[in-house]
């Protein structure tokens, strides 16, 4: 059985990643705006992870027998300076999903709440992936972001990603 705090944080969370997919959404429309195509579709992927990730929240909430509540929220940012920015606003939220993640397992550790600790186990190892991802790109970028031939080349590769939910889960 939830309690109240877990909950609550569980909902927050799953309205985060649904944020989340609304950011990643800003990141492709700026990178279409500037002709990377290619990036565009990496962060019109990130938006479809996110969205399946929220609906992993919406989904354990149902099963354990609570209601999801689906909350607005704020606009996010639409303005970056260079596809170097875009990737490093990415990582940084990506860092802040990771905070948010350990909250929750927190919480549910001190609450001996095993299955929401079970679940969020998940999470915990995607977060790893997640920023080791940003982390590796922003690399890239950063060696070749003057190399308009280089930068050709990740957009290419990058617009050749796809979601499979089947991996995700």
């Amino acid at each position: 059985m939830l309690s109240e705090k877990l909950h609550t944080a569980l909902n927050e969370q799953m309205n985060f990643e649904f944020y989340s997919a609304h950011a990643y959404m800003a990141m492709a429309a700026y990178c279409t705006d500037q002709d990377y195509d290619g990036f565009a579709n990496f962060f019109l992927v990130q938006a479809e992870e996110e969205r399946f990730h929220a609906m992993k929240f919406y989904n354990f909430l149902s099963d354990m027998g609570y209601r999801a509540t689906i909350q607005g929220f704020e606009s996010p940012g639409n303005h970056f300076e260079s596809i170097l920015d875009a990737f490093k606003t990415a990582l940084s939220h990506e860092k802040e999903v990771t905070r948010r993640i350990y909250n929750l397992s927190d919480i549910a550790l001190d609450e001996r709440e095993h299955a929401t600790m079970a679940f969020l186990k998940w999470f915990i190892d995607e977060q790893v992936e997640e920023e080791s991802t940003f982390d590796t790109l922003i690399r890239k970028i950063e060696r070749i972001e003057t190399d308009s031939n280089a930068i050709f080349m990740l957009d290419a590769e990058l617009a050749t990603r796809t979601f499979t939910p089947d991996a995700e889960a």
